[in-house]
């Protein structure tokens, strides 16, 4: 795809497809991250068991649960192309994902282990770097980087769905916070990002940047809209998040 910008989230986002087998079941999303035991899929909790996080009814109109999971990458060395990887959701009939040390299945996000990465290139998120650090709290501009009913931007790239902040973002015993967007499903497991194209740009710390291109600040992941009949969506924090990858590598 020479010559042609993309802007990096919607290459970092990936489509997933949950199967049974090789029976589809449902579709959803996920992200790359590192830890010091290889790389990760991060996506929701929901996604792998394949059950609604709260009733624990199967998601799946088949009423079926994925064992399995199929990963649409970006080729390696050839953007603009893309690779399916299987990747395995249990072993002994023991789940492969890490969830988070304390909230555990509480919290609806997982870390699954890469075992497959031949042929593939990754574009990880970084959570412990925050620079630049945007400033985010209620009514400001964020955006769900995903695939709302499988659908695609063209080829594999992530379909943006753009919203606004709708709760407080840094209470500390909170680890989730809102947004009023128009997500749909199939964008669960989303990366949840601020992303500001250049110019002027509020900083956390109360000054203003002034950059000569794109800005991301990695916000959390997205977790699906508090009901259907609802814009809300719920997002568990970049924080969170990187306290599920550390203590993977303990």
């Amino acid at each position: 795809m020479a010559d042609v910008m993309i802007a990096e989230p919607s290459v970092k986002s990936l489509l997933l497809r949950m199967r049974f087998g090789e029976q589809p079941l449902s579709s959803g999303t996920g992200f790359i991250c590192e830890s010091p035991r290889g790389p990760l899929l991060i996506t929701n909790r929901h996604n792998v068991t394949g059950r609604h996080q709260q009733t624990g009814q199967a998601i799946s109109p088949t009423g079926g649960v994925p064992d399995n999971l199929v990963i649409l990458h970006n080729r390696e060395n050839k953007l603009g192309e893309w690779v399916e990887r299987v990747e395995p959701l249990y072993q002994d009939e023991k789940p492969l994902w890490h969830e988070h040390p304390k909230m555990g299945p509480d919290a609806d996000f997982v870390a699954l282990p890469l075992t497959r990465t031949d042929d593939i290139q990754l574009y990880p998120y970084d959570l412990g770097n925050v620079e630049p650090d945007i400033a985010v709290g209620p009514a400001d501009v964020v955006s769900v980087v995903g695939f709302p009913f499988g659908l695609t931007g063209g080829g594999a790239l992530g379909i943006w769905a753009t919203g606004f902040v709708a709760s407080e973002t840094t209470l500390p015993d909170q680890p989730t916070f809102l947004i009023d967007c128009r997500s749909r499903q199939g964008q669960s497991g989303s990366a949840m990002i601020a992303y500001r194209s250049g110019g002027m740009v509020n900083m956390a710390d109360g000054n203003a940047g002034i950059f000569g291109g794109p800005v991301t600040k990695f916000l959390g992941i997205y977790s699906g809209r508090i009901n259907a009949e609802s814009d809300l969506g719920i997002v568990w924090k970049s924080r969170a998040v990187q306290e599920m990858i550390e203590s993977i590598g303990r």
